[in-house]
C-alpha cells in the first residue's frame, strides 16, 4: 500500500488552460490526471511526462521526439483509439491532454474478475486489433501495448491508449544507453534481441493479450525482468488449453499464430490479425463464446481511486538487466510488477540464447596455452581499439553535431546545409500567415541544438496564409449555434460587451466583426484562426414604469410611449373620475419592465348612465329635488298659467337612461 503524499500539480493551472482535479494513475514515465479544460469547458485526461526523462544529455531529444510522437498520435482518427487533443511545455513540465474515458483498464478488469469469457477475450481484442489497424495502416507502431492501455469505458467501448511514448523514450535510450523500454510480459523476441519493432510486435502482444484474458495469468513469469525475457526469446508461447483444458484448438492456434516467435509466422500487421481473430470468432459456437475459466480474482479492491493507494498498479519500475553480471542476489530486491516498465539491453542474442550444452574439454599443451594468452591479448587490444572508435563515433564527440539555422531559407537550401551537418531532413508543410510559402518556418530540434548524426530534424515549411470565408449563419443566430459555425470554418471566437436590443432574444449574435473592426460579412475572406468578435444581445434594455394615474390618455400615451412602452387602453365609469382621465394603471408605477412591455391603462368614462324616475303628477318642487339628486338639471315650462304647480309632462321618458348631468324638462300646469 503506497503512503499518500501531497501532489504539487493537484489544484494547479498547467499552462494557463488545464486545471488539475484529481490523479488517476502513475507510472514510470508520466502521472495521468484529471483535468478540466478551462477553454472548452471539458474533462481531459492529463498526462505529465516525469521531470528525469528530460534531463541530462538525452534530454532534450527526448521532449523533441515526445512532441513529434505527440503529432503524429494525434492525427490519428479511430474510435478505439485514445484522442490526443494537444502537447506542450508549461515550465518544466511536458505534457499530453487526450480524451478522458470514464471506465476502468483491462488490467483491472481482469484483476476483478481473474478470467475473461471467451467471447468477451476475443471482443476485447478484436477492438484493440481494429485500433491499432488504423495506426499500421498511418505507418506507426504503438510498442506498448498491454492491459494498462487499453481502457473499457463504462458503456463498454474499448479505445487504445499510449501512441508514442513509449517510442520516444525508446529512441532516445536505444541511441544513449543501448536499451529498449517496453514491459517484459509482452515485448516480442525481436524487440528484446534486436531492439527492432514493426507491426508485428503490436500483433505478438496482442497474442499475449489474449492468453491473458483467456487464462488469467501470462504466459511467462518470473523473479526478473531478464528471466522473463528469456523465457519470450527461447520459448514457444504455451497453448491456453493447457492451464483452460476446455478451450478449443481454434483458439490455440490464434493464439500461437499472433504471439509466434519468429516475426515471419505472425500475419503481417494488425488489420490481418483481426481478420484471423474474425474467422476463430465464427467458428466458436455460443456456448464456448460464453465459457469462462474458473480463475479466482487476483485483487481486493479497496475503495481508494489512486493507484498509488491500491493493490491494482503500481509504479512500473526501470530494471536494468546486464546479463553479464545478473544473479540471484542482484535481484533479490527488484520487483517485477504486473504492467510494469523495464528497460533491458538491446542486443541480448547471445545472452538470452539457452547453452546448447557443455564445450568439449580443451587441450592442456604448453604451446596452445601460451597461443592462447597471446590471442586473449590480441582480441583485448582489438576490443580496446575497436570500443573507442565505436564509443567515439557513437556516443562521443564524433556522434554529436550542431543544428544550422534554417528558419527563413528554402526548403532545398535548409535540407542541404542539415546534409553538410550530417544530419537527415523531413519537412512537412503548414499554413504560416507570415512566412513566405517555400520557406521553413521553424526545426526540431532548434537552431543550435545539439543533435547526433544521422538523426532526423523535423522541418515545418510554410505553405504560406491559410485564407477561408467568413460562413454564413453568425449574425442572428443563438450564440452556440454562431460559435460552431465559426469553429467548423476554422476561426476562433471572442466576444464584446452584449448590448439591449429591443427584438432580438437575449444570447442572439447583433454583429460580428474582425480584428481590423470591418464587419464579418458572409464571403469575407480571412486566414484560418483569426478570431471573429461577437456581440451578443441581452435583451431589451430595462426601464422603470412611470406614474399615468391622473393624466389625461394623451398624456399618458405620449410618457409611456418616450420610455419604449407599449400602451394598451380600456375605458371604464367612474363617479370620481373625470371622462378622458386614467382610473389606473397596470403595472404600478416604480415596477421594473423592459422596452417593449405593455402597460395596460384604464381610462374614465365619466358618470354611468341614470335611470330617470316619473315625476308627473307630483309637485313642481318634490319633482326637481327627486331629479337633481340624481345628477339631473331640471328646467321649467308653465302651461295653462301653472296655478295648480303640478308636474304633467317630462321631457325624458320614465324608466328610461340619460346621461349624468343631462337636462330633463318639466311641464307645469
Amino acid at each position: 500500500m503506497g503512503t499518500t503524499v501531497t501532489d504539487p500539480l493537484l489544484g494547479r493551472l498547467v499552462d494557463g488552460r488545464y486545471e488539475v482535479v484529481s490523479r488517476i494513475a502513475r507510472g514510470g514515465m508520466a502521472t495521468v490526471y484529471l483535468a478540466v479544460d478551462r477553454r472548452l469547458d471539458r474533462d481531459v485526461a492529463l498526462k505529465v511526462m516525469h521531470p528525469h526523462l528530460a534531463e541530462g544529455a538525452s534530454g532534450a531529444d527526448f521532449v523533441a521526439r515526445f512532441r513529434r510522437e505527440a503529432r503524429t498520435a494525434a492525427r490519428l482518427t479511430h474510435p478505439g483509439l485514445v484522442g490526443v487533443y494537444d502537447q506542450g511545455v508549461d515550465g518544466e513540465t511536458s505534457y499530453l491532454t487526450m480524451e478522458y474515458v470514464d471506465g476502468v483498464n483491462l488490467r483491472r478488469r481482469i484483476g476483478e474478475r481473474g478470467a475473461l469469457s471467451v467471447g468477451e477475450s476475443l471482443g476485447v481484442a478484436a477492438a484493440v486489433l481494429d485500433a491499432l489497424a488504423a495506426a499500421h495502416r498511418a505507418g506507426l507502431v504503438h510498442r506498448d501495448v498491454k492491459p494498462e492501455n487499453v481502457l473499457i469505458a463504462t458503456d463498454d467501448r474499448v479505445k487504445l491508449a499510449d501512441f508514442g511514448l513509449a517510442r520516444a523514450v525508446t529512441e532516445v535510450t536505444s541511441t544513449t544507453t543501448g536499451t529498449v523500454l517496453g514491459t517484459v510480459a509482452y515485448l516480442a523476441p525481436e524487440l528484446v534481441v534486436r531492439g527492432a519493432s514493426d507491426a508485428r510486435t503490436d500483433v505478438y502482444a496482442c497474442g499475449v493479450l489474449i492468453f491473458e484474458m483467456l487464462t488469467g495469468r501470462q504466459p511467462f513469469t518470473g523473479e526478473t525482468p531478464i528471466q522473463v525475457a528469456f523465457q519470450h526469446v527461447n520459448n514457444d508461447i504455451p497453448a491456453p488449453s493447457d492451464l483452460v483444458d476446455w478451450l478449443p484448438i481454434e483458439v490455440d492456434e490464434l493464439v500461437r499464430s499472433l504471439a509466434a516467435r519468429d516475426p515471419e509466422d505472425r500475419p503481417v500487421d494488425a488489420g490481418a490479425a483481426a481478420e484471423l481473430l474474425r474467422r476463430t470468432r465464427a467458428a466458436l459456437d455460443e456456448e464456448t463464446l460464453e465459457r469462462r475459466a474458473d480463475v479466482p480474482p487476483s485483487i481486493v479492491l479497496p475503495a481508494a481511486t489512486d493507484p498509488d493507494e491500491t493493490d491494482l498498479t503500481s509504479d512500473p519500475v526501470v530494471a536494468t538487466a546486464d546479463p553479464g553480471d545478473d544473479t540471484p542476489d542482484d535481484h533479490a530486491t527488484k520487483r517485477l510488477e504486473t504492467g510494469s516498465t523495464v528497460a533491458l539491453p538491446i542486443g541480448l542474442n547471445g545472452a538470452l540464447v539457452a547453452p546448447a550444452g557443455p564445450p568439449p574439454p580443451a587441450a592442456h599443451a604448453r604451446g596452445r596455452r601460451r597461443r592462447g594468452r597471446i590471442l586473449v591479448v590480441l582480441l583485448v587490444v582489438l576490443a580496446l581499439v575497436g570500443g573507442g572508435v565505436w564509443w567515439y563515433a557513437t556516443h562521443g564527440p564524433g556522434s554529436w553535431t550542431t543544428v544550422p539555422t534554417v528558419a527563413g531559407q528554402s526548403q532545398e537550401v535548409a535540407e542541404a546545409a542539415l546534409d553538410a551537418q550530417g544530419l537527415d531532413a523531413h519537412a512537412t508543410e503548414s499554413y504560416d500567415p507570415k512566412v513566405p510559402s517555400g520557406e521553413v518556418i521553424s526545426s526540431d530540434p532548434a537552431s543550435d541544438a545539439r543533435a547526433r548524426k544521422g538523426s532526423t530534424v523535423e522541418l515545418s515549411v510554410s505553405k504560406g496564409p491559410d485564407y477561408v470565408n467568413v460562413p454564413s449563419g453568425v449574425v442572428g443566430q443563438m450564440q452556440k449555434a454562431a460559435e460552431t459555425t465559426l469553429d467548423q470554418a476554422g476561426l476562433k471566437v471572442a466576444y464584446a460587451s452584449p448590448a439591449y436590443d429591443d427584438t432580438a432574444s437575449v444570447g442572439e449574435v447583433l454583429s460580428a466583426v474582425l480584428p481590423d473592426g470591418t464587419p464579418a460579412d458572409p464571403g469575407t475572406q480571412t486566414t484560418r484562426g483569426t478570431t471573429v468578435t461577437l456581440t451578443l444581445s441581452q435583451g431589451p434594455e430595462p426601464v422603470t414604469v412611470s406614474s399615468v394615474v391622473g393624466a389625461t390618455l394623451t398624456d399618458a400615451t405620449a410618457q409611456l410611449t418616450g420610455d419604449g412602452l407599449e400602451v394598451k387602453s380600456a375605458k371604464a365609469y367612474s363617479d370620481t373620475v373625470p371622462a378622458g382621465t386614467v382610473i389606473s394603471q397596470a403595472p404600478k408605477s416604480g415596477t421594473k419592465a423592459h422596452k417593449g412591455d405593455t402597460v395596460k391603462l384604464k381610462v374614465s368614462k365619466g358618470h354611468a348612465p341614470v335611470v330617470v324616475p316619473n315625476v308627473e303628477r307630483t309637485g313642481f318642487a318634490d319633482a326637481k329635488a327627486t331629479l337633481e339628486n340624481l345628477g339631473f338639471v331640471v328646467k321649467r315650462e308653465t302651461s295653462w298659467g301653472g296655478l295648480l304647480n303640478q308636474v304633467v309632462d317630462q321631457s325624458v321618458d320614465a324608466d328610461t337612461e340619460a346621461p349624468f348631468g343631462s337636462t330633463i324638462v318639466l311641464t307645469v300646469v
